[in-house]
């Protein structure tokens, strides 16, 4: 580093989603008003160390990132810093690791560390806080699952995708009577089947957080096209477990990562296909939630979240993560908001609206 002013680091670390370079931007900007340099590492944590890899970070190189997805940084969820096994339990760093980090944000100067992630990436920087690493935490995940905040950013721009694929799938749906599947990410959390489901008029939505049977789910249909009504539109998040409460699952996956959520939407369809005798089709977005440009919520609350953080490392408030409490943006303790994951309440108000409408989860509710 050439300048003499002191540094923020920032990276960005996991899953991609849409509103991680308006956070880089906005940290940016309130940094250098405020007297702060900035540093941008590459490829999440693994930028930290061995070999160190960042590039300067300014309004000039910055400007015009505001609208982009994806994020300018790079990212990874997997490599020597991976911190989570499964869905709950949680690996320790490799204490040389964690040395080695300290020794790069002491070599570059840098006075607090923006680490921009899910609960296992702000697991990583809990970790770091432990060792004596100065860090911040900004809340990111389309899941939408961590309880010490009401919003992640990147959650409303995939809901607003998973919706705008529901409304495209009703046409068509209509148009040839048939049963539309769709089934959309979120790990072990329903809030984008549930959130998308009631903006995009689901006849059926299946969780992981409520149980379900086909029979069910047939009923609902059959009801639907007694009344006259041919088409359907169900619903299912990729970590919703089948009646007998085994997860569909991509492939095996190594002892330190995540189990690889995906191909329930097929199944589900077949059922309801073999069942009622009914033409059905699945559409897995996958990776379509993550991509594409932020939406004017997640880039107002990204912005939020990143200037907060700036101003956290000007009062020295470490070990702390921004989040959003409405109508404010506030801190909490990173130790406290990865050990509270949010899940879809089955009698919340979002559910029990669900249910007001008509709209069948697959219970005997």
């Amino acid at each position: 580093m050439t300048s003499h002013k002191p540094s923020i680091g920032i990276l960005t670390s996991g899953g991609d989603c849409p509103g991680l370079n308006a956070v880089i931007r906005a940290s940016v900007i309130a940094g250098e008003r405020l007297g702060y340099s900035c540093v941008g590492f590459l490829r999440g944590y693994e930028g930290l160390v061995d070999p160190v890899d960042y590039m300067p970070l300014t309004r000039g190189n910055t400007s015009g990132i505001l609208t982009l997805g994806g994020t300018i940084l790079g990212s990874t969820n997997r490599g020597r810093f991976s911190a989570t096994v499964g869905e709950d339990q949680r690996i320790s760093i490799d204490p040389a690791l964690l040395r080695g980090v300290a020794d790069t944000v002491r070599q570059l100067g840098i006075c607090g560390l923006v680490c921009i992630g899910g609960d296992g990436s702000l697991a990583i920087s809990e970790q770091f806080h432990r060792h004596g690493i100065p860090v911040v935490g900004v809340p990111k995940t389309i899941d939408n699952d961590l309880g010490a905040t009401a919003f992640t950013f990147g959650f409303d721009s995939a809901v607003s995708t998973a919706t705008d694929a529901l409304d495209r799938l009703r046409t068509t749906a209509a148009s040839h009577e048939r049963i539309m599947v769709l089934e959309v990410m979120g790990r072990h959390a329903g809030w984008i089947a549930l959130h998308a489901g009631i903006a995009g008029g689901a006849d059926v939505i299946l969780l992981p957080e409520i149980g379900w049977t086909f029979d069910s789910v047939c009923r609902k249909i059959a009801d639907r096209e007694a009344a006259g009504r041919r088409h359907s539109l169900v619903v299912v998040a990729e970590g919703a477990s089948l009646p007998t409460g085994d997860l569909v699952c991509v492939t095996a996956t190594g002892a330190q990562e995540q189990v690889k959520l995906g191909g329930i939407g097929q199944v589900v369809a077949a059922e309801i296909a073999r069942r009622l005798d009914r033409q059905t089709r699945t559409v897995v977005l996958g990776h379509l939630q993550r991509g594409g440009n932020p939406t004017t919520f997640d880039r107002v609350l990204a912005t939020e979240f990143g200037v907060l953080a700036v101003q956290m490392i000007h009062e020295g408030r470490f070990g702390e993560m921004v989040c959003y409490r409405p109508p404010e943006i506030e801190s909490v303790p990173i130790a406290t908001a990865i050990a509270s994951l949010s899940r879809v309440q089955p009698h919340g108000t979002s559910v029990r609206a669900a249910r007001g409408l008509g709209i069948c989860f697959g219970d005997a509710s």
